[in-house]
């Protein structure tokens, strides 16, 4: 049979009678999952747990420029959705948010890339035309605002731009502030048309090949890139653990968990990892697939910069998350369930992507906390048992 790529009703179940599928995975109604996937087929069903986490929450906007400003603060009990099937994550997440309080978040900075590439005929060239680019940037801003291409986003607003030549090579690196979504859909449209329309149209040394995107950023990969400038929102998040807290709730002590940061920092240097930090990837896509992120961007969204150091009266930590791509408008969360998910969090309202943000960074840290804890006893023996009882023997 030629197999059905529309998503109306009869090609959606033609492919379900086609592989045999029945039960649960096509019981639901799939016409309201159309608009986020093509070939719809069925869905997958994955349980969602609740954490409660106590979040001293800043609010935040953007000024002409770009810059994140902090307007005010709360704290506030969130109930974070986690989907997943990993023994212990939300029993360890619920741990770590006991023992911390309230974890106190910061946005920092705001912006998301596209990498693209400009191929000349010399190095000469490509340093003439990264000259000329970097002189450009208000010109192709108004060039943009004017435009009546209908592929034009106007949400997508052009920062800056950054170039480095490397050969016949001109890389660009195009950063966008995209509002309540992700945004790289809106980005890339706004790339693309600015390449193709207006650096191979003008530039006065013509270039031989224009690349949307060339892995100069990282795109839904760890990168070194995005570790040290950022992409998407750059957010941290710190708690000060009480030394009563440390013993009576993870059951370990702030020298132990000094002694496991200074390992575990020596550890990440000599691997080469581009994060420092224990287990950020598992609260990441756990809040992602409940909240109908891209998950592709965990790639990028869970690296991470850790710290701990002792304090008067117990343990100071904190993790620093340089490229989370969040976004509470567009794609994955218009699905009903990711909108319920998200609105139990107060994340549907415009301008909630930086409390979202926030909420993402201090249910990563409570995890941290937690597993950290239980790496951090003598032989790690509480990590053992954890994962011995949740495991079960194989």
């Amino acid at each position: 049979m030629r197999w059905p790529r529309k998503n109306d009703p009869v090609s959606i179940r033609t492919r379900q009678e086609a592989l045999g599928l029945n039960g649960l995975v096509t019981s639901i109604d799939l016409e309201q999952f159309t608009g986020a996937a093509e070939t719809v087929t069925g869905v997958a069903v994955i349980p969602v747990s609740v954490v409660p986490i106590s979040v001293d929450l800043g609010t935040y906007e953007l000024d002409d420029a770009g810059a994140v400003h902090e307007t005010g603060r709360t704290t506030e009990t969130v109930h974070v959705p986690l989907a997943h099937t990993e023994g212990g994550l939300t029993a360890s997440m619920t741990r770590g948010a006991k023992a911390a309080g309230a974890i106190r978040t910061h946005v920092l900075h705001d912006r998301i890339t596209r990498a693209s590439c400009f191929v000349c005929a010399s190095a000469t060239d490509a340093i003439a035309l990264a000259h000329w680019l970097e002189a450009e940037l208000d010109a192709m801003r108004a060039w943009l605002a004017q435009s009546d291409d209908p592929f034009v986003s106007r949400f997508a607003q052009l920062r800056e731009l950054t170039t480095h030549v490397v050969g016949p090579m001109c890389h660009v690196l195009w950063a966008w502030t995209t509002g309540d979504a992700v945004g790289a859909n809106m980005m890339t449209r706004n790339s693309y048309l600015l390449n193709m329309g207006y650096v191979m149209e003008r530039a006065p040394v013509k270039p031989e090949r224009a690349i949307l995107e060339a892995n100069m950023g990282g795109d839904k990969k760890p990168s070194y890139q995005y570790f040290r400038s950022g992409h998407g929102k750059t957010v941290l998040a710190e708690s000060i653990l009480t030394n009563e807290a440390i013993g009576r709730v993870l059951r370990t002590t702030a020298n132990d968990l000094e002694a496991l940061a200074w390992a575990g920092t020596h550890g990440a240097v000599a691997s080469g990892m581009q994060s420092v930090a224990f287990t950020p990837a598992s609260a990441i896509a756990a809040i992602f697939a409940a909240t109908g992120q891209d998950i592709g961007m965990v790639g990028t969204s869970s690296m991470a910069h850790g710290t701990g150091r002792r304090v008067a009266g117990g343990f100071h930590c904190s993790i620093r998350f340089p490229g989370l791509e969040v976004g509470t408008v567009g794609g994955g969360t218009t699905l009903p369930s990711a909108r319920d998910w998200l609105a139990l969090m107060g994340c549907t309202g415009p301008g909630t992507v930086y409390r979202f943000a926030q909420i993402v960074a201090a249910a990563a840290l409570a995890l941290e906390i937690s597993a950290s804890a239980a790496m951090a006893t003598a032989g790690s023996e509480n990590f053992f048992r954890a994962h011995h009882e949740r495991g079960g023997l194989r």
